[in-house]
């Protein structure tokens, strides 16, 4: 059905899907904002097409643009990657009328699952356990505070619309209610333009694990396990891994099924997430949390354990193609954990960092894989998300994961721009993370011991010294064909 692919996004992700489109013979078609015109991901594709100026708004989030430049290099289908359009309904749907293969759901299941409340009650509906909270929509402040003291606190206040924690609110003290109602609507209107909110249970030390779900478009939905992703910053992922040690058997069954029936409800095809709350105390008592209508940032840690390309898959399943495989085909061999690397100084209250990659070291070999959109002489801004990169590890079992991943993140080196490897290096050695006792709190418990001071003035000496010898020009790069896998 298509011999191109424009994949509408940058950094890691678009190398990345890059990669197998090579594989697969497709041909490759990126676009770039002014500040990527340089970048890893336009060098790597087949062809490249400017779309705007840095702003995203005018380049990665315009719909006209990204279809323009479809249609200028002749792309027959379009990948969204993570972020920016991938889960927005009107992209979805633009690119069906414009006759382009849109590799992701269709619009109409963005859009149900986009609204949590009417996610919360399709998925409901057809049997799936949901958080006990409130029902309907536009409910009024005196309605969410009622629904809150009707399920008891504490409660967590959240958005219909949108996520990545952005206008979440939990409320322990009943009397703080309306105060943190209006603080949520502020949040939820500035974040999406839209102050719906909803309320739920709050589930005390809870894990977050989601399921890795496929559909094809014969009525085949199958899930790949779960991912483990309780370690969290201000409601943003910071390690994720597959599989989770909190299931047994049974209980990763009953929640993949759960997926399964989850993604059925909405019609849906293609690679999509079920995110589930979960009890530490009590793994059995799971209960929906949303949908992501999109891959993941976490997917490579369940290519791991499964052995398949997620990104081949969306492919096959968007050219019409049933899935080649059946539940019963699907193992789980092994661990594996994934960190994200970030432009973020950690001991400094994880403020953004930027400036230019002097030199890169980026980690590969037995187990260990680098997602990166980096190269030597990258410019990393303010204009887009901070995620440089994630380092993923694969053993036999956890604990080489572990190791694994502690010596790749002690391997990487981003000369002239601040990371938060050694913020991660720590963490993976907490005893409670070591031990698999993990809860959405515990980065926050523990941030304090995680930390550091600021980094020697002699480093950034060095790093001004090596950039006068060589005249300011990068050296060091081990070029594209050199990449990680």
């Amino acid at each position: 059905m298509f011999d191109s692919v424009l994949v509408a996004n940058r950094g890691e992700i678009a190398v990345r899907v890059i990669r197998t489109l090579r594989a697969t013979g497709l041909r490759s078609v990126a676009v770039f904002s002014d500040a990527d015109a340089d970048a890893r991901h336009v060098r790597e594709a087949d062809t490249a097409v400017r779309i705007g100026p840095a702003a995203a708004a005018e380049s990665y989030l315009s719909v006209e643009r990204l279809l323009d430049a479809a249609r200028r290099t002749g792309a027959g289908a379009v990948h969204p990657g993570y972020g920016f359009l991938a889960e927005n309904a009107r992209f979805a749907a633009a690119c069906a009328e414009a006759g382009l293969v849109f590799i992701g759901p269709p619009a109409a299941a963005i859009d149900l699952m986009g609204d949590k409340i009417r996610a919360k009650q399709t998925v409901s509906a057809a049997g799936v356990p949901v958080v006990p909270g409130s029902s309907g929509g536009g409910l009024s402040d005196a309605e969410l505070a009622a629904a809150a003291r009707e399920i008891g606190m504490p409660v967590l206040l959240k958005p219909s619309a949108g996520g990545g924690g952005k206008g979440m609110r939990l409320v322990r003290d009943e009397a703080l209610l309306a105060d943190e109602i209006a603080a949520a609507r502020r949040e939820a209107r500035s974040s999406f333009g839209d102050d719906t909110l909803l309320v739920e249970r709050w589930v005390d030390r809870p894990r977050h694990i989601e399921i890795q779900v496929l559909a094809d478009a014969h009525g085949n939905v199958v899930h790949l396990g779960e991912r483990e992703c309780s370690l969290q910053r201000r409601h943003q992922k910071v390690i994720e891994e597959a599989p989770s040690v909190l299931l047994d058997e049974p209980t990763r069954a009953a929640m993949g099924e759960a997926a399964v029936a989850a993604a059925r409800s909405c019609g849906y095809v293609g690679a999509g997430t079920i995110e589930f709350i979960v009890p530490g105390a009590d793994p059995s008592s799971y209960y929906f949390m949303e949908m992501n209508t999109r891959l993941q940032v976490e997917h490579p840690v369940t290519e791991f354990v499964t052995g398949l390309d997620l990104v081949e898959l969306q492919l096959r399943v968007a050219a019409g193609e049933p899935l080649p495989f059946a539940q019963e085909d699907v193992a789980l061999t092994g661990h594996a954990i994934e960190a994200r690397l970030c432009a973020e100084d950690a001991a400094r209250g994880f403020l953004p960092t930027g400036g230019s990659v002097l030199a890169l070291r980026e980690p590969a070999g037995d187990g260990v894989r680098t997602d990166s959109g980096l190269s030597v002489g990258t410019e990393v801004g303010s204009a887009y998300d901070p995620m440089l990169s994630k380092v993923v590890a694969y053993g036999p079992d956890r604990a080489t994961a572990l190791r694994r991943l502690r010596g790749a993140l002690a391997d990487t080196v981003t000369l002239g721009v601040t990371t938060n490897a050694g913020f991660l290096r720590r963490l993976l050695a907490h005893p409670r993370v070591v031990a698999g006792d993990l809860d959405t709190g515990l980065v926050e418990e523990a941030v304090d011991g995680l930390l550091t001071g600021p980094v020697p003035p002699e480093v950034y000496a060095t790093a001004a010294l090596l950039r006068a010898r060589t005249g300011g020009a990068p050296a060091g790069d081990a070029g594209p064909g050199a990449a990680p896998r």
